[in-house]
C-alpha cells in the first residue's frame, strides 16, 4: 500500500516535461525608460498560443510599484506556425514590455509568464514562469539588467509556496479523511504508560518523515529519469478502490468497539517486554504504525493538495518541492503531535469520576459516525447502494442520539460509574449534540444540509425527497426526479445530475449535443468518492445564478474517474503503452489526463462545440461569484 502512495506522488511530479524554457532580462533604453525582454524556447514536441489568442493565449504580467510603471501593452515576436489552420508559436518566442522606472538605487522587476503547452490535440494545464530581474539605477541612470536565471531561485515565490503549504497543512485537519484520526490519536496516547511525551514528539516526527522522505526520493528519481510520465491510474486507487476503503472502515469500527470496552487493543507482549527492558522499540513501532495509518487514511484528501504543491514548485527546481513539502507536513503533523502530547500529560491527573472512560466512549460514537465515510466511498464508487443518503443519515441520527443519552447518564457501559450530577460542561455537550440531531432530521426528507455536504452521500442517492415528484429511472427503478447520478445507465447515455440538471457521461455525446443546440460544453471532472465535488455541487452549483447558466448556456458532461462500472468490450480503450482499460473510471481518467492534463477532482473546463478549450481548469473553490465569472464568456 505504501508503494501505491509513492507511485501516486511520482505520477504528479513527473506529469509534465518543461515545455518552454524562459529567460528574462531588463535592458536600459534611454533616460528612465527600460525594456523587459522575456525569451522563450518552445520544446520541439510542443506549441503554444500567441498572446492575441483571446482564450488560451500566452500572457505576460509585470508587477507595478510606486517607482515602476508600464509603458503601453506587451508585444510579442515569433515566426508563425500552422496547426490545423490555427496560428501557433513554435521555436523562439519573445515577449517585450516597455517600462518607466523612476528614482535611483536597486529595484526588482517581477512578473509572470503564463502559457498552455500543446502537443497535437492535447493541451496541458496552464504553466507559470515567475521572474525577478534586479535593476540598479545609480544617480537615476540605468544599465542592462541581469539575467533572471542568475538570481538565487525566486526567493519571494518560495516563501509564498511555503506559506501556502503551511495553510493547507492546517486546513487538512478539518477534512473528512483526516478528522476521523483525531479520536484515534487521543485514545492511543491516553493509554500510554510511560514515555508519553517522547512518543508524542516522535509521532509528529514520523508524520513529517513519511511525507518528506518519499517526496525527496521522488524528486531525486525525477532528476535521474528526466521526466518519464507514469500512468495516473494508481492515483485514485487508495481513495476510491473498495479494498483500502473497506479496510479503513473496519479499522475504525474495531477502534470504536475498543472504545466501548469490548476489548483492549494492545501491542504484542513481546514488544511490551522489549519496551520494559529499555529499548522501547515496541512503543515506537506502535507510534510509527499509527503515523503511517494517518498518512494513508488521509491521502484521499491530502493527495490533491500535495500534487498541487508539487506541480507548482517543481518546474526546474530541486530543493523547492522538498522545502514546501516539509512545511506542509510540519503544519499537518503539529495538531496531531499536540493532541498526542497533552493526553500524555492528562494521563497523570487524578482519574476522579472515571472521566477518561467517558472520553473514550464519546470518541467511540464519533468514530462510528466518521468511519462510515470510507464505506460510503466504496458504496458510491461501485454502486452497491448499501449506504444511500437516507441510510447514512439514519445511522448518524441514531448514533448521536445515543451519544446524547450517554452524556445524560441514561446509557452506561460495563466500566462506567453513574454520574452523581450533570456538570455544566456535560450539559453544554448534551445541548450541542441534540441540536446537531435536530439539524440532521430534515435531511431524511431531502434537506440539503450544506454544512455536511462533504461527509454525506449525494442527495441524488436518496429515495425520497419531499416536494419532488418521482419518475421511472433508466433501469426501470423508481427514483426521484433529478437523481440516478449514482446508477449511470450506460456509458455515453444522457444522465440526470444534481439540482434537476441533465448531462452526458461521454464527452463525444456532449459535443454532439452542443453542436445541435448551439451551446457550449461544461466538462465536470468528478468522482463518486470526491468529497470536494459534492461540496461544490451543494454550495456552488445550487446557487440560482450558477444554475441558470448551467441550464441555459451549457451542455454538461460529467466524467467520473473512479466509476468501476465495467464497459462492454467494444468500448474498451487501449492506451499508447498497450494497456487495456475496461471500466468507466479508467477510461475517463485516461481521457482527462491526456486531453485536459489533470488527474484530480473536481476540475472544470469550458469547451466550444468543436472541443476547443475556452477556459479551465477551475478546481475546488466555493466562491460563487467567481464561478459565475468563470461561466460567463
Amino acid at each position: 500500500m505504501f508503494s501505491h502512495l509513492l507511485t501516486a506522488l511520482l505520477t504528479l511530479v513527473l506529469q509534465f516535461n518543461t515545455s518552454v524554457v524562459w529567460k528574462a532580462v531588463v535592458n536600459h533604453t534611454e533616460g528612465d525608460r527600460y525594456e523587459l525582454v522575456v525569451t522563450g524556447q518552445v520544446d520541439k514536441d510542443y506549441y503554444v498560443h500567441p498572446m492575441k489568442d483571446k482564450y488560451v493565449g500566452t500572457s505576460l504580467e509585470v508587477e507595478t510599484t510606486d517607482r515602476l510603471f508600464l509603458d503601453g501593452a506587451p508585444t510579442e515576436e515569433y515566426t508563425p506556425s500552422d496547426y490545423k489552420g490555427e496560428e501557433v508559436v513554435t521555436g523562439t518566442y519573445v515577449l517585450r514590455q516597455k517600462l518607466q522606472i523612476n528614482g535611483s538605487g536597486k529595484l526588482n522587476v517581477t512578473g509572470t509568464v503564463t502559457w498552455s503547452a500543446c502537443s497535437g490535440d492535447f493541451c496541458g494545464m496552464p504553466e507559470d514562469y515567475e521572474f525577478s530581474v534586479p535593476v540598479e539605477m545609480p544617480g537615476g541612470a540605468g544599465h542592462d539588467g541581469a539575467d533572471a536565471s542568475s538570481l538565487p531561485a525566486t526567493t519571494g515565490n518560495l516563501w509564498s509556496l511555503i506559506l501556502e503549504a503551511i495553510l493547507w497543512g492546517f486546513l487538512m485537519l478539518l477534512t473528512p479523511c483526516v478528522f476521523p484520526m483525531v479520536p484515534m490519536t487521543v485514545s492511543f496516547f491516553i493509554k500510554q504508560e510511560s514515555g508519553g511525551r517522547f512518543k508524542a514528539l516522535m509521532y509528529g516526527v514520523f508524520i513529517v518523515l513519511l511525507y518528506t522522505i518519499p517526496i525527496s526520493i521522488i524528486i531525486g528519481l525525477t532528476w535521474l529519469l528526466g521526466g518519464e510520465t507514469v500512468t495516473a491510474d494508481i492515483f485514485n486507487w487508495l481513495s476510491t478502490h473498495w479494498l483500502p476503503n473497506i479496510l479503513f472502515f473496519v479499522i475504525f469500527m474495531v477502534f470504536a468497539a475498543s472504545f466501548f470496552g469490548a476489548f483492549e487493543i494492545t501491542l504484542p507482549a513481546s514488544w511490551t517486554t522489549k519496551a520494559d527492558s529499555g529499548s522501547n522499540k515496541g512503543g515506537l513501532l506502535g507510534v510509527f504504525f499509527l503515523a503511517l495509518t494517518l498518512v494513508l487514511v488521509s491521502f484521499s484528501c491530502t493527495g490533491p493538495i500535495v500534487g498541487t504543491v508539487l506541480i507548482k514548485s517543481t518546474q526546474g527546481e530541486f530543493w523547492t518541492p522538498m522545502v514546501t513539502m516539509l512545511a506542509f507536513s510540519v503544519a499537518f503533523a503539529l495538531p496531531f503531535a499536540l493532541l498526542a502530547f497533552f493526553p500524555s500529560v492528562l494521563k497523570k491527573l487524578p482519574k476522579s469520576g472515571g472521566w477518561l472512560g467517558s472520553v473514550k466512549v464519546v470518541l467511540g460514537f464519533i468514530e462510528i459516525a466518521l468511519g462510515l465515510k470510507f464505506l460510503s466511498t466504496a458504496d458510491q464508487t461501485y454502486h452497491w447502494h448499501l449506504l444511500d443518503r437516507e441510510v447514512y443519515l439514519a445511522i448518524w441520527i441514531v448514533c448521536f442520539t445515543l451519544l446524547g443519552l450517554y452524556l445524560l447518564g441514561k446509557i452506561r457501559f460495563k466500566h462506567d460509574s453513574p454520574p452523581e450530577y450533570l456538570s455544566v460542561g456535560r450539559l453544554a455537550l448534551v445541548i450541542a449534540d441534540f441540536a446537531f440531531v435536530v439539524y440532521l432530521l430534515p435531511g431524511m426528507w431531502g434537506a440539503p444540509l450544506k454544512a455536511l455536504s462533504g461527509y454525506l452521500p449525494p442527495l441524488e442517492t436518496q429515495d425520497f425527497v419531499l416536494g419532488m415528484p418521482g419518475q421511472a429511472g433508466h433501469d426501470g427503478t423508481y427514483v426521484i426526479a433529478g437523481s440516478d447520478r449514482q446508477s449511470l445507465p450506460l456509458y455515453g447515455s444522457e444522465v440526470s445530475l444534481p439540482h434537476g440538471l441533465t448531462g452526458y457521461s461521454k464527452l463525444e455525446d456532449g459535443l454532439a449535443a452542443a453542436k445541435e443546440s448551439g451551446k457550449k460544453v461544461f466538462v465536470d471532472i468528478t468522482g463518486h468518492g470526491c468529497v470536494n465535488c459534492r461540496e461544490m455541487e451543494a454550495r456552488v452549483w445550487s446557487d440560482p445564478k450558477v444554475l441558470q447558466k448551467l441550464q441555459n448556456d451549457y451542455v454538461i458532461v460529467s466524467l467520473y474517474v473512479d466509476d468501476k462500472t465495467r464497459l462492454p468490450e467494444d468500448q474498451w480503450v487501449t492506451t499508447e503503452s498497450g494497456k487495456v482499460l475496461k471500466d468507466v473510471g479508467r477510461v475517463n481518467s485516461h481521457l482527462v489526463l491526456k486531453r485536459f492534463g489533470v488527474n484530480s477532482q473536481p476540475n472544470y473546463f469550458l469547451l466550444d462545440a468543436d472541443g476547443n478549450t475556452l477556459r479551465g481548469p477551475r478546481g475546488y473553490n466555493l466562491d460563487v461569484d467567481a464561478f459565475v465569472d468563470f461561466l460567463t464568456l
